[in-house]
């Protein structure tokens, strides 16, 4: 069920949809090939991440349609993906449809970590995308079961990942306190915003101190670190 703040779809309710794309050619496209639909209405669109997470609640929609690579102007690489986890967390009910040029199981697999409902190319054709954004709009999944399951069998710790060696003392003792505080509230599944909110920093200086403690921990990727703090809480919890 949709929870966003207004009526599920129906007949006498169109879907609304909010766009995110850097490129004003592809929103333009993209809205033009949905409002041509009797169901569907776009009610908002942004051009970066900043944009959208200040337009969307405003908008109410029950579908976002989210860019995953953002270019270097707009906010970075995979920024698309941290506006999911972020617009879900704030919006339950939203359903995040991810749409990118680049058929890249990393990006897929942080955008179904991130919660979003499904993940489309933008090679798709018009009719796939009108009907993926009505899939979604229905509460349903448009990702491939397959790829969930790889999904939690990486999250149970069963299939192991190459790049994700075991951290080791020594690794954690180059993280600084407040390092060490931001990858424990990684761990808890925070965005950068979020953790600069509840540790009174910048955004900009948590994105900063995250790529860092990525170095220093050896690891690619967030939910990597993320699975890092999982693992060194729960001895700290099986004693409590």
């Amino acid at each position: 069920m949709l929870t966003a703040g207004h009526p599920a779809p129906s007949a006498a309710a169109p879907v609304r949809v909010f766009l995110l794309d850097d490129h004003e050619v592809v929103r333009r496209g993209v809205r033009d090939l949905l409002e041509a639909e009797p169901d569907i209405v776009v009610v908002g669109e942004a051009a970066n991440a900043r944009e959208a997470l200040a337009r969307v609640p405003a908008a109410r929609p029950d579908v976002a349609v989210l860019d995953v690579r953002l270019g270097a102007s707009a906010g970075g690489d995979h920024e698309g993906v941290e506006v999911c986890r972020e617009l879900r967390t704030e919006l339950p009910g939203l359903a995040c449809l991810m749409l990118t040029s680049f058929d890249d199981d990393e990006a897929l697999f942080d955008a179904i970590m991130a919660g979003a409902a499904g993940y489309v190319l933008k090679q798709i054709g018009g009719s796939d995308l009108v009907n993926a954004v009505r899939t979604v709009a229905t509460g349903r999944s448009l990702i491939d079961p397959r790829m969930t399951d790889r999904v939690m069998a990486r999250i149970r710790g069963s299939v192991p990942e190459p790049e994700h060696k075991a951290v080791v003392p020594g690794e954690l003792d180059r993280l600084s306190p407040r390092e060490l505080e931001i990858l424990d509230l990684i761990g808890l599944g925070l965005t950068n915003r979020q953790i600069a909110e509840r540790l009174f920093l910048a955004e900009k200086t948590v994105k900063n101190r995250v790529s860092s403690i990525l170095a220093k921990l050896g690891v690619g990727r967030r939910i990597q670190a993320a699975m890092i703090a999982e693992r060194l809480r729960d001895p700290h919890d099986n004693q409590t």
